[in-house]
C-alpha cells in the first residue's frame, strides 16, 4: 500500500476543491444551473476517490487500480452533467451543454489533482478560464468570419 502523508492529502483534496469551486463560480456569476458548491464537491469527491485508489493500491499495481477508479468515475460523472441539461420542448433547444462539460472538467481536475499532477491542474484551470471568458465571442466572430447562418437562438443561447 502506497502512503501518502496528511499533508499532502489535505493539499490534493483542497485544490480539487478549490479548482471545481473556481469553475462553478464562473457558472454561478453568469446565471447557469450548476455553480460553486456542487463543482467543488464534483471535484473534491473525485480527487477523494483517486487518493483512495492510490492509497490501496499494491506497489507495482497503482496504475491498474487508479485506471480502473478513474473511468468509473468518468462513466458516472456523465449521468451528472446529464442532469444538467434541459431539453425545451417548445423551441426543441438543448440547453446546459457548457455547465454539462464544466461538470465532467471538475471532475476531470478532480482526478488530476488526486494524482497530484499541479501543473496539468493550472493549466487546465487557465485555459479553462480562458474560454469560457472569451469562448462565446470568439464563436460569434469565426461564425460571422466564415459566413455562417444566423440563427434566430444564436443571440440568446446559453454557454
Amino acid at each position: 500500500m502506497m502512503d501518502i502523508d496528511w499533508s499532502e492529502i489535505l493539499l490534493r483534496l483542497g485544490v480539487a476543491m478549490l479548482a471545481g469551486s473556481a469553475i462553478g463560480l464562473n457558472r454561478d456569476l453568469n446565471g447557469k444551473p450548476i455553480g460553486l458548491k456542487t463543482l467543488g464537491i464534483v471535484g473534491l469527491s473525485t480527487a477523494t476517490v483517486v487518493l483512495l485508489g492510490l492509497q490501496l493500491s499494491e506497489p507495482g499495481k497503482v496504475v491498474d487500480a487508479t485506471s480502473r477508479i478513474i473511468q468509473g468515475i468518468l462513466t458516472g460523472i456523465g449521468f451528472l452533467g446529464a442532469g444538467v441539461i434541459v431539453h425545451e420542448s417548445e423551441r426543441f433547444r438543448v440547453r446546459g451543454l457548457t455547465s454539462a462539460a464544466c461538470t465532467f472538467l471538475a471532475a476531470c481536475l478532480g482526478i488530476v489533482c488526486g494524482a497530484g499532477q499541479w501543473k496539468i491542474v493550472v493549466v487546465a484551470l487557465a485555459l479553462a478560464f480562458v474560454l469560457l471568458t472569451i469562448g462565446r465571442r470568439l464563436e460569434r466572430h469565426v461564425h460571422r468570419m466564415l459566413g455562417g447562418k444566423d440563427e434566430p437562438h444564436q443571440e440568446n443561447r446559453p454557454t
